[in-house]
């Protein structure tokens, strides 16, 4: 097979996709990549032969691989999309971009801000795309609220903010890659925690994070609770539970203002599993609250008026597919051809943050956050 001579920027010609996982994100790409317009899904790759073989035959895609490395290695493709374990996002996406592909990766861009790193110089050297599914900033109600932050200065200014993902009962199970740090870098921290990051930095106006002083905590995951009916926890099979099942991080940031960032998949303080970011502003305040992934009244906004505290609830509906608009941003952004700042620098960021949380509560002190 030959390389195209033909641009990516070149509205007339159609995307030719890769994909790269057969599970819920690998398939979530799929189908977000199919129902786009000049976009052909050509190669799947997973290693589960009868996964595979239903998913390319359903979306009628051509070409199917068990390693990823065949796919890869493809020269007609333009576009790697990755939905497999953490610790393979790194090998996957530094070999899509040096051979000259853009490259739509899940979240955490990796395990280590290191191997971030990796991938970001990667994506410069080429000048390929590298975006990250951080859908969830992609929210109507997250959206909502950054147009209200961007009129006027509503809230002031804001010296704090809180933000959090906490579940009752939901530890992976202890055979999912999840629950393992080598796979995962590990636990709800960087699973659920760096998405509710993304989205207070991103209304923040991304902020650079300087120092985090941080604890985590292993107290249901070990002794086999916190898990749901569908997965439950139990260390009986022999295999460690080794990541956190609770974080909690105070982040400062280079203009002098905070977060409080805290992750759980399991605590006894909730019935259910709640999303919040709470913005504290000098003349206002904002709050995004979604309990058990609510898609209205989930946006609150405070102030006052002639000197009286004021509440007001806006009507915000919030529809599903935060996955399928990320992934149109990618391609809108692949066919502009300005790539400039579009090389997973914001997600780098997010990559040495968790680093910094991490090593804070192994160290029992605050740490800086590396540059």
């Amino acid at each position: 097979m030959s390389m195209t001579t033909n641009t990516t920027t070149d509205p007339t010609r159609t995307l030719r996709v890769g994909v790269v996982g057969l599970g819920f994100a690998g398939t979530t790409h799929l189908d977000a990549y199919t129902a786009l317009p000049g976009v052909e899904v050509v190669a799947l790759a997973g290693q589960e032969p009868a996964r595979l073989a239903e998913l390319a035959e359903s979306r009628h895609v051509p070409n199917r691989y068990e390693d990823w490395q065949d796919l890869v290695a493809r020269d007609d493709l333009d576009i790697v999309s990755i939905g497999v374990p953490n610790s393979l996002h790194h090998p996957i996406a530094v070999a899509a971009l040096t051979s000259g592909k853009h490259v739509f990766c899940e979240k955490p861009l990796a395990t280590t801000g290191d191997q971030a790193q990796e991938m970001v110089d990667a994506a410069v050297e080429n000048d390929r795309v590298l975006e990250v599914a951080y859908n969830h900033r992609r929210r109507a109600d997250v959206q909502f609220l950054a147009n209200h932050l961007a009129q006027g200065d509503p809230l002031g200014h804001v010296y704090h903010a809180r933000a959090s993902w906490l579940r009752r009962a939901g530890i992976p199970g202890i055979q999912s890659w999840f629950a393992n740090k080598e796979t995962a870098g590990g636990g709800p921290l960087i699973d659920l925690g760096s998405h509710v990051l993304d989205i207070a930095l991103h209304l923040m106006g991304e902020p650079r994070v300087v120092t985090a002083s941080a604890v985590a905590y292993n107290e249901l995951g070990s002794a086999g609770r916190g898990g749901s009916a569908r997965t439950p926890v139990s260390a009986a099979t022999g295999r460690p539970f080794d990541v956190e099942d609770f974080a909690s991080a105070l982040l400062r940031f280079d203009d002098g203002s905070s977060l409080q960032l805290q992750a759980s998949w399991a605590s006894y303080s909730k019935d259910a599993e709640d999303i919040e970011v709470e913005l504290l502003g000098s003349t206002g305040g904002a709050r995004l609250f979604v309990r058990d992934y609510a898609t209205e009244g989930t946006v609150t906004l405070y102030s006052d008026e002639q000197g009286v505290p004021t509440v007001t609830r806006p009507a915000v509906q919030v529809p599903s597919g935060h996955h399928q608009r990320v992934i149109e941003e990618f391609i809108a952004t692949i066919r502009s051809g300005l790539h400039d700042g579009h090389h997973g620098e914001f997600a780098l960021h997010r990559s040495r943050v968790v680093d910094a949380i991490y090593a804070s509560a192994a160290a029992g002190h605050e740490v800086e956050v590396q540059a």
